[in-house]
């Protein structure tokens, strides 16, 4: 039985309200690009390096997997 969280955000519900201000951005395997993310309580942020005054995206655990699976798939390929 999924908990009431969970429950909110399958069902669209507001995200964590996660302070950033420490968190350790990573970039990509080669230390460049405009994507970084951070492991912040048990969340993954991820933000634009160029606009990060732009509020970061927050995914869970199972989100992210899904979005990185994905994109190994090609799902998000605009090519």
């Amino acid at each position: 039985m999924a908990d009431s969280m969970t429950e909110e955000r399958l069902a669209g519900g507001p995200r964590p309200e996660l302070d950033l201000t420490q968190a350790e951005w990573q970039s990509g395997s080669q230390g460049v690009g405009d994507v970084q993310i951070a492991f912040v309580e048990g969340y993954i942020a991820m933000r634009n390096r160029r606009s990060p005054e732009i509020p970061a995206v927050i995914f869970s655990p199972a989100e992210w997997r899904a979005f990185v699976l994905d994109a190994r798939d090609g799902e998000f390929d605009l090519t």
